[in-house]
């Protein structure tokens, strides 16, 4: 599914057009001014179609913080000027930075190395929050991953089959707002089918700033793998495509996930708080093949078939190629292969539980084997309980309820 909203477009033309130009006052670069109302007809003509994109608002708001900068006119020419290439010495080839723009270095000189944490988000889809929660999520449609001080992630999951309740992501964007003399206001931009290897307006580090080099993009696997560094927050974020959909992984100190001014916004910050309860999937509750036809097959001859048919014995054999440990990852390749039936939803388990290793500070979590869903304080399972009995007697109260 390819969005209608074309902010991409209007971001790549406009920094096309003005690369370099910047640099100069109105007066010597007046066709600053041409492209940025050009820019701002785009906005508008994409405007119903990116409602609710985190990438169109940031996009609206730094036209008119440039108007404004720039002493531009809302009215006037908006014909595209001529093309331009960067200048030599550019800021983007900067290498030095302050001090305040590298977090260990500028927030911790007299305290203990930061406690890091890590949140992952893969397949069909597959949460693993900052405190090590892992759940399976519908939330189709956009969804906030991370809203702090510093950033903001959001994923846009979409039906992996029509009609299907099986979602994954088909979108990220992630806004880097501007931080001291360190980095401008970035945002970077990925859909099926097109993981850039910069940021919406062509850049590859964070802008104009003295500490641009703290926030950089690499490309590690050209349109399969990229990496996003921002030192000035202590920040490790990376991005795959790995078939048709994006997987998502950071690594993040445990002051900048809880720099909010307001706590209470973060109800619905996913890598926080997890998936709402009416969200989550117990996953672990699909055992057999069996249960996976029954339901594909209650679903009716409209859906069309999977890519490959798997039972639960050839989808454990199949994911245990690359995950030989029977973890929740191994569990989730094993969902999402009788769910989907595309083999790519193993290779995002496999990576996901790769930028885990790479990614998370404490080796001895790497493995989790907890169920899914959280139980609420007060709802917890008795001691010495197993945790499948104590889940057939939560689901049997369930029943129990709803038959009263």
């Amino acid at each position: 599914v390819t969005s209608p909203c074309k902010i991409l477009k209007c971001n790549s033309e406009f920094w096309a057009a003005t690369s370099g130009s910047h640099h100069l006052g109105t007066e010597e670069a007046p066709e600053f001014c041409t492209a940025l109302r050009a820019y701002a007809h785009c906005t508008r003509r994409t405007a119903r179609t990116c409602r609710g994109d985190l990438a169109y608002h940031s996009a609206v708001h730094g036209i008119d913080d440039l108007m404004v900068q720039h002493n531009c006119s809302k009215d006037g020419p908006t014909s595209q000027p001529r093309l331009r290439t960067l200048p030599p010495g550019d800021s983007q080839e900067r290498s030095d930075s302050p001090e305040i723009c590298h977090y260990e270095k500028s927030f911790h000189r007299h305290s203990a190395t930061p406690n890091y944490t890590h949140c992952g988000l893969f397949g069909d889809p597959h949460l693993r929050t900052f405190t090590d929660t892992f759940q399976t999520c519908k939330v189709q449609g956009a969804w906030p991953l991370i809203d702090n001080n510093y950033l903001n992630v959001q994923v846009t999951n979409t039906p992996v089959l029509p009609g299907s309740a099986a979602t994954a992501t088909s979108k990220l964007t992630i806004i880097f707002k501007s931080f001291q003399e360190c980095v401008d206001q970035k945002v970077y931009q990925a859909e099926m089918d097109e993981l850039p290897a910069a940021f919406a307006d062509g850049s590859k580090n964070g802008g104009d700033k003295h500490g641009a080099n703290s926030l950089k993009i690499t490309e590690k696997v050209s349109g399969q793998h990229i990496e996003i560094q921002a030192k000035y927050i202590g920040t490790t974020i990376v991005v795959r495509q790995v078939g048709r959909y994006l997987t998502f992984a950071v690594r993040m100190p445990e002051e900048v996930v809880n720099a909010v001014e307001d706590r209470d916004s973060q109800g619905l910050y996913l890598c926080l708080r997890g998936c709402p309860l009416n969200q989550q999937i117990d996953f672990q509750t699909i055992r057999s093949a069996q249960a996976t036809e029954g339901r594909a097959r209650r679903k009716g001859p409209s859906l069309p078939a999977p890519p490959e048919a798997f039972t639960y014995e050839t989808a454990t054999a199949k994911c245990r190629e690359k995950l030989p440990v029977e973890d929740l990852y191994f569990q989730s390749c094993v969902f999402d292969l009788l769910t989907t039936g595309d083999v790519n939803f193993m290779l995002a388990a496999y990576y996901a539980f790769e930028d885990v290793k790479m990614l998370h500070s404490n080796k001895d979590k790497l493995h989790l084997y907890e169920r899914t869903r959280d139980l609420a304080p007060g709802n917890r399972a008795p001691s010495g309980m197993p945790p499948t009995l104590w889940v057939a007697l939560l689901c049997l109260s369930q029943c129990w309820l709803w038959l009263l």
